[in-house]
């Protein structure tokens, strides 16, 4: 069975984000950037199958610049066998990753394919959910375990009530959460291996992709300072702060 994980580069999750001063976008100047959380997730339920003798290969999938090489290079130190990037400049949105993962998928014919839930810089959501619409496939999102059954997957997902089990046929896609596994650490052996690994490189036009922005944005601010906090001698004065000056109740 053949796997794709779709991976992104984005802002590490340990860096405070700066917006720039006209507010056009993100400050990306000198930023370190990683591994989308949720997608290193991806990857390793995905080596972990192929390890579990289910799948017999692994693909990381990155649309983007070129320096999300480096990014795919993680992936493939990881244990992921090789990669794809598929190179622009222009600023995608879901659902043209959507387009362009699924362009890849048709040419690669895999059986399931992993996305993280989301990605940490825009909380987006969408792109796994647009894949599965554009390929006509069963998708399980949010998934926190993952087994196959036969021909089929068991996927556990979490949902505001509580846990929810899904069963559904091959090929599928299935998004990764926060608790479906913890994911190993990149070891310097590994590091020199990935280097030699194959990494494809094409374009939106050669996979007849238009990733043109349907969206524009129109200013982006940070949130404004919270003020500090008081401390109340007791529940009464809690309430009348609440009610005076809070006006809340």
């Amino acid at each position: 069975m053949k796997v794709i994980v779709a991976i992104k580069r984005v802002v590490d999750f340990n860096v405070k984000v700066r917006v720039n001063p006209n507010g056009s976008g993100v400050n990306l100047a000198n930023v370190k950037m990683s591994m989308n959380p949720f997608d290193e997730i991806a990857v390793e339920e995905a080596l972990r199958f192929k390890e579990a003798g289910i799948a017999t290969e692994v693909i990381a999938v990155t649309c983007g610049l070129a320096v999300c090489q480096e990014t795919l290079r993680t992936a493939m130190a990881l244990g992921a066998d090789r990669a794809i990037l598929v190179e622009t400049a222009v600023e995608l949105q879901p659902l043209a990753v959507a387009k362009l993962i699924k362009a890849v998928a048709d040419k690669e014919q895999p059986q399931l394919v992993f996305f993280g839930k989301q990605a940490i810089d825009d909380d987006a959501n969408q792109t796994g959910q647009m894949f599965a619409a554009l390929m006509g496939w069963p998708q399980a999102t949010f998934a926190s375990k993952v087994v196959k059954v036969g021909e089929k997957l068991q996927v556990m997902r979490e949902i505001d009530g509580g846990l929810e089990m899904l069963e559904m046929k091959l090929p599928a896609v299935v998004t990764a959460d926060l608790r479906l596994n913890e994911p190993r650490y990149v070891t310097l052996p590994n590091i020199m291996k990935a280097k030699k690994k194959p990494l494809e490189m094409m374009t939106p036009a050669v996979l007849g992709v238009d990733v043109a922005p349907r969206l524009a944005t129109l200013n982006v601010i940070e949130p404004p300072t919270r003020s500090a906090g008081v401390m109340v001698a007791n529940v009464k004065a809690l309430i009348e702060k609440l009610k005076n000056e809070a006006k809340v109740i």
